[in-house]
Parts: C-alpha cells; structure tokens; sequence
C-alpha cells in the first residue's frame, strides 16, 4: 500500500499534535480529531506542506454521535484506516479522595477511558472489515499507568483501565491483524507539564519541579509503532524524561 492512514485524537496540542505531526512528515494522511477547530487548524499550519495530507475533524471523544460522525467520515474519505492513536484526555485539578466530586470524576472518565474506548471499537470495526484487514492502535497511558501521583485518583484510575483496554484489543484483534500497543509517557515538555513549572507535589508532600523533554520524541516513537508490519508489534513502550522521579515516584 503506498498510501497509509492514521486518526490522532486530541491533535490540537500537546503529544498529540507531536505525534499528527510526526506521522503527516512520514508521508502518512492523517485525521485529526479534536474539540477545537482552531487548535486543529494550527496543527495543520505547523506541518507545512504534509498540511493538504492533514484531515481536521472537530470531535468530542466522549460523545458516541461525534466519534460515530468522525469515523463514519473516514470511511467516507478514505475507505480504510491503518492506524489509531488514542491520545485525547483530560484530569481535574489536584485533591484529597474525599474531596472529589462526582461530576469531575464522570468527566474524567467520560473523556479518558470511555472516548478511548469509543474511538478504538470504531477502528477495530473498520480494520476488520477492510481490504486487506487489519491495522493498529495504540493508546496514551501515560506514566500514571504504572505509578500515581499523590491526589490523582480519577486520572489514574482511568490510565490503568487504558492498560486494561490495551490488552483486551490486542488479544481480540489477533484473527484479525488488529494488533495494539500502549504508549506511557512521562513529562513531556507540553501545556499540560508546564502547568507544572512552579513544581508539583511528590509522594512527600514536598513540591518539586521535575524535569521535562521534548514531545517530539514523543511523536518520533508514536510513528516507530506505527510503521510496523503487522506481524511485530511493540505493546508497551515508555518514554520519559530520564532524571523524572517516577520509580515509586521517588
């Protein structure tokens, strides 16, 4: 095949637009999905000129009627999809168990797992049912996958059960060619991590600033993934910052 086909969730910032980037320099098309249009918009300026291989699709991960409206798009587009990157999330600010409201909890879910979720069952119906079959997902743990931080109950949670979701597509999408993969992450140096500049709260109780690293690593290793036949994959990788305090968070 000399055209290859990839949707990237969350592409309007962060390790998502480093990864749509990445995949539109390697010669790929690329959907990117996002919930605003003008972030997408941006992300298709920066690539330059892969920018007409760029696709932007203004969608809501959490909502079944968007991601059914974005895939049905794809099918429509392209006939065929050869890659998945399930990156969009989302966390509430820091705070005891006890203080947590339902709302932000269901938010966090909603968004984390079940647009994971919703995202990759529509993939895994399209790559099944294509011709030649088959294709890959691989979705953002996050370092949270492994270890917490201190008060992150809902964002944690959520990238445990991603492991969990991980595991399950890889194992079902065997008789299928549908293999999957899991990238957790730690500090890259994105909006998300520079809300972090002042320092953030260890296992301890201290605040500390931790060391950051360029998300277009990030994006480089998304594309190794994704260039695999797929008779090989990679089903865990992790790639942090190296002097990150993340082994038992200390």
């Amino acid at each position: 095949m000399t055209t290859k086909y990839a949707v990237v969730t969350g592409a309007g910032s962060g390790v998502g637009r480093a990864a749509a980037l990445a995949l539109l320099a390697d010669g790929w098309s690329v959907a990117l999905a996002g919930r605003r249009a003008d972030a997408l918009a941006e992300t298709v300026t920066m690539a330059g000129n892969a920018g007409p291989r760029a696709m932007p699709v203004s969608t809501d991960v959490g909502n079944p009627e968007a991601v059914n409206a974005l895939f049905a798009h794809i099918r429509s587009e392209w006939g065929r999809l050869d890659f998945l990157f399930n990156n969009a999330g989302g966390n509430v600010p820091a705070g005891p168990i006890e203080d947590l409201k339902y709302e932000d909890w269901a938010r966090v879910v909603q968004v984390n797992l079940t647009g994971s979720f919703l995202c990759a069952q529509a993939a895994f119906r399209i790559m099944k049912e294509q011709d030649p079959q088959g294709g890959r997902i691989v979705n953002n743990g996050s370092i949270s996958a492994h270890v917490p931080r201190p008060d992150s109950v809902a964002y944690t949670s959520t990238k445990h059960a991603i492991t969990g979701l991980t595991k399950t597509l890889a194992l079902d999408g065997r008789k299928y060619d549908i293999v999957s993969g899991q990238v957790d992450i730690g500090n890259a140096a994105t909006p998300m991590t520079a809300r972090m500049a002042k320092g953030v709260k260890q296992a301890n109780g201290e605040m500390k600033v931790e060391p950051t690293f360029d998300v277009a690593h990030v994006g480089n290793s998304v594309v190794m993934m994704a260039n695999l036949p797929l008779d090989a994959n990679i089903q865990f990788i992790t790639i942090t910052a190296a002097k990150m305090p993340w082994i038992a968070r200390g």
